[in-house]
């Protein structure tokens, strides 16, 4: 089992979301989260007053799935996250020991 964690921009989540569940992902964590990569911020102008903004606005989705159809989840999320420009996001994929399903016991990927 594998938890995948992409930070996308946050006009994205709706249509990475419903393109997770069309390919059977079933749950997942939505968090806004902030922070900034190689574009390190920008400057903004307020009532004509310039100030650097150096925390970007981001979302972070983190879902938990099967090695069997890591690639899959992977491919979508790059397919409908990307728009091309700078700050698209990046996606962490980290190896589980094990999943339990608080209600039931259920481990492993019975527990997904």
């Amino acid at each position: 089992m594998k938890k995948i964690e992409a930070i996308i921009k946050p006009f994205k989540l709706d249509e990475v979301k419903d393109a997770l569940n069309s390919i059977g992902i079933n749950g997942m964590t939505v968090t806004e989260v902030k922070g900034f990569g190689r574009q390190k911020g920008h400057v903004e102008v307020y009532r004509g007053a310039e100030y650097e903004v150096t925390f970007i606005p981001k979302i972070k989705i983190e879902v938990v799935v099967p090695d069997s159809i890591i690639d899959k989840v992977i491919n979508t999320v790059i397919d409908k996250a990307k728009t091309g420009n700078i700050g698209d996001g990046k996606i962490f994929i980290y190896s589980l020991e094990d999943v339990i399903r608080i209600r039931t016991g259920d481990r492993g990927e019975a527990a997904i």
